[in-house]
């Protein structure tokens, strides 16, 4: 930093901006308003939104926050929306179909375990975050006001959109109320006077609507910084927790690290870009076939996600318990013990009562995939009951899936 300012050079905060990203736009104007923010001693002001649609983030869902969590490291505001009204229309963005709405009480639960996490990746000082829920606003308007909002768009503008042009090509239904989205969305930046917004590749649009209101309004329009969306442990797919491709920003250290090492060759320099803090000259001899076998990558990446999440220790003691499972093919030191009742348990409940699945259906399932073995033998009866009494003295080994044991004892 200079002894002028408290903020690293233009070309250091560009270049920690400019990782993984997939687009700054227009780059020129960010550079300026960087430039100012030095000379002035301002932070810019820069807003994320987020859609309250689920009680859990990914780690892809947290690619735009790291990204925040840049700018208030780099000495820059971050600007937090969490949509309890946008997430009542629903985002379209990338989407072929119709989107349910949620309800208030939904959104409501969700944007609490929203806040809740903010923590694990933003600095949350008074001076370094501002939450805002948009219904805050939204919810004061008059019918005139929103048809003043809606017509400062076109519906050939609207129709320009990837998903919308494609949808009205194909004679997929759209619903008018999800031509709203983008007008919320734009309307936040001007409301908050964002300098920066930060969104996915699929928010391009979106974003571009938050630039045009503000030069309506007569506001500086803000810079865009878009972020790729990445594929999930299936390789193809954006990663989500529908699709079951996921790694939870709050699964255990085990967990996270373990999905890391299984995910496809394809995804290194993805993950290890996005997902970790890995340097990118490391990154670049990790992603070298020749240099470094992909399982010493994979188990890089791994403690890399988990560092971030839990710490060191959390990450080489994740590390250590795959070696030993996966490796030396011994069981995990830091099994659960569930104590089976004289009368006995059934197999759906077990897996629920101990976290292997979330519900019956979900634990139906992994039996029938054969994911569920008792003492290596494979669990193929969804109906079964496991009896206290045929336990061995020293307890039985419940393994679910590649990663998941419990003892069971009388």
């Amino acid at each position: 930093m200079s002894e002028t300012s408290p903020f690293p050079s233009v070309d250091e905060q560009m270049k920690a901006i400019l990782r993984g990203a997939d687009e700054v736009f227009p780059e020129d104007e960010l550079r300026k308003k960087l430039e100012r923010s030095r000379k002035t001693g301002k932070p810019l002001r820069v807003k994320l939104g987020v859609d309250p649609t689920a009680p859990d983030l990914t780690l892809g869902n947290a690619v735009p926050l790291w990204k925040l969590r840049t700018f208030q490291d780099l000495g820059h505001k971050a600007i937090v929306i969490i949509g309890d009204y946008t997430a009542r229309v629903g985002d379209p963005s990338g989407r072929n179909k119709l989107r349910p709405s949620l309800d208030e009480a939904q959104v409501d639960a969700f944007a609490q375990t929203y806040v809740d996490q903010l923590d694990c990746i933003l600095d949350t000082s008074d001076d370094k975050l501002e939450v805002h829920r948009n219904g805050t606003w939204f919810a004061g308007m008059t019918f005139m006001e929103v048809m003043a909002l809606a017509g400062r768009m076109t519906l050939a503008q609207m129709i320009e959109r990837d998903d919308f042009s494609k949808r009205y090509r194909e004679q997929t239904p759209i619903s008018l109320h999800e031509f709203m989205y983008p007008l919320m969305q734009g309307w936040d930046s001007v409301v908050v006077k964002a300098d920066v917004e930060l969104g996915g590749s699929d928010q391009r649009f979106n974003l571009l609507v938050g630039r045009q209101f503000q030069k309506q309004e007569g506001q500086e329009p803000q810079s865009l910084v878009v972020n790729p969306l990445l594929a999930g442990l299936d390789g193809t797919k954006k990663m989500s927790k529908s699709a079951g491709n996921y790694i939870g920003v709050t699964e255990a250290p085990a967990e996270q690290f373990g999905k890391a090492m299984s995910a496809p060759d394809a995804l290194l320099r993805d993950w290890l870009t996005c997902f970790t803090d890995t340097s990118q000259e490391r990154i670049e001899v990790l992603c070298n076939t020749e240099v470094t076998h992909p399982r010493q990558a994979k188990e890089e990446l791994g403690k890399g996600i988990v560092r971030r999440y839990w710490g060191d220790a959390a990450a080489e003691e994740a590390a250590a318990g795959f070696r030993k499972v996966f490796t030396e093919k011994k069981l995990p030191d830091d099994m659960p013990v569930f104590t089976v009742p004289a009368d006995g348990i059934g197999v759906l409940q077990l897996f629920v009562e101990l976290g292997f699945a979330k519900s019956n259906g979900e634990a139906r399932r992994l039996i029938k995939q054969g994911a569920a073995k008792l003492d290596d033998v494979k669990i193929e009866d969804p109906e079964a009951t496991i009896a206290a009494a045929d336990l061995p003295a020293d307890g039985g080994v419940l393994k679910v899936g590649k990663r998941r044991f419990a003892r069971l004892v009388q």
